[in-house]
């Protein structure tokens, strides 16, 4: 093997050097990495995360790009004989339009306009460049830049396009050759192709970028806004378009509220002993314990505890008279003092029936009951159906921002 072929394999062993060694004791202290651990660590960030698809998605992929520049290869070549072209009739950087059109049909890099604007404006600035810059080195990089320049206020930003105002810089024979329908042909055909294979398949080309304002519900959901402010302060361009990006989002936001909550039962977050009464206790003994206790409601169980009825704050006011000269508080005390026309015991104003759960029912089951059914209080029952605990609108706040990591203020 020749010294010029030594060095540059050497190169290009170098990292497989490292990845052989050994990875480090992550309870060492930082201190104690040896250098060639610290590198290793360091040339770990150049190894790519997993793509993320199957098998499956990978052959629909291969055989649309084949299929694809089959057809646009067979159309540009007859088109070739058609017009006389003795020209080049196919272009490299179709092979990496055909990569965005069946790889990512979702990106916005590879939309339609992108694909066809984009190819056709950077074509003619690197044909212009080439013709205004006699070096070829400012002229590539000049039609590289403006190429992506232009793009990206109109929106149509794809990057073979800069491929393809490269190629025009250094191939300026291929350039003159080029007949003027050549590229927007085989680019259309190409579309063609990319629109009826991706469709076929189950994968939507072109594929929407924009979706109409939603009104966020649900576990994890957010404003537009958010995602908008979030966007700002991320200030680049995302090979994903902004209605996919919300959709992604509000899936993760449902999954990470699903996993934090998702196991959580009744039992987990119930205050117990809860305390009850009995249908025979007076108003006032009644009153008495929830004010001592500061409880604003009272499960009525029977003598197995099984509850038949709940007692709360809003049943004593419920009695009042409203139409007493005197104020709450002295009606209240007339009311659990005792009058021939009014309740004295408990069984006498309590609620039922009641709505219940068990000890091993999902939290989230609860959360509608509380949000939507105007309930405050659930009393918690176990297999036997006996009271074993309550839960609070304040027990289930308190769940929910143990669960969401509500920093305290």
């Amino acid at each position: 093997m020749g010294a010029p072929m030594i060095a540059p394999l050497a190169v290009a062993l170098a990292p497989f050097c490292f990845i052989s060694m050994p990875l480090p004791d992550p309870l060492l202290p930082p201190r104690s990495l040896s250098f060639a651990h610290s590198v290793w660590l360091w040339l770990q960030r150049f190894w790519p995360a997993p793509v993320g698809i199957t098998v499956r998605e990978g052959l629909r992929m291969a055989i649309g790009m084949a299929c694809g520049m089959l057809l646009v290869a067979w159309l540009g070549h007859g088109w070739g004989a058609l017009t006389g072209l003795q020209g080049p009739w196919l272009l490299a950087s179709l092979g990496a339009s055909a990569v965005l059109v069946f790889g990512m049909p979702s990106s916005p890099l590879s939309q339609p306009w992108p694909v066809l604007a984009g190819s056709l404006l950077s074509m003619w600035v690197g044909v212009a460049s080439a013709v205004l810059v006699p070096d070829g080195a400012w002229a590539g990089a000049l039609a590289v830049a403006v190429s992506v320049a232009v793009m990206l206020p109109l929106r149509c930003l794809h990057p073979p396009g800069a491929a393809l105002a490269l190629s025009m810089v250094l191939n300026p024979q291929q350039a003159a050759q080029l007949h003027g329908w050549t590229v927007p042909v085989t680019l259309l055909a190409l579309l063609a192709v990319g629109m009826l294979y991706n469709n076929l398949t189950g994968r939507r080309y072109p594929h929407a970028q924009s979706a109409p304002e939603v009104a966020p519900r649900g576990p994890g959901a957010f404003t537009s806004a958010d995602l908008d402010a979030a966007l700002s302060h991320y200030n680049g361009v995302l090979d994903v378009s902004r209605a996919d990006l919300e959709g992604l989002l509000h899936l993760a936001g449902r999954a990470a509220f699903a996993r934090t909550l998702g196991d959580l039962r009744c039992e987990d977050i119930m205050s117990q002993p809860a305390l009850s009464v009995e249908a025979a206790v007076s108003l006032k003994d009644a009153q008495a314990l929830m004010r001592s206790e500061r409880v604003k409601a009272l499960p009525v169980v029977d003598d197995q505890r099984q509850v038949c009825g709940i007692v709360t704050v809003a049943d004593f006011m419920r009695l009042a008279r409203t139409d007493a000269p005197e104020g709450l508080g002295q009606r209240l005390r007339s009311l659990v003092r005792g009058r021939s026309t009014q309740p004295t015991l408990v069984g006498q104003i309590m609620s039922q029936p009641v709505q219940t759960a068990q000890t091993g029912q999902l939290v989230m089951e609860l959360v509608p009951l509380f949000s939507q059914g105007g309930h405050h209080h659930i009393p918690i029952l176990d297999d036997r159906q006996r009271l074993v605990g309550i839960v609070t609108q304040t027990d289930l706040v308190r769940a929910l921002a143990g669960a969401l990591q509500v920093p305290q203020a």
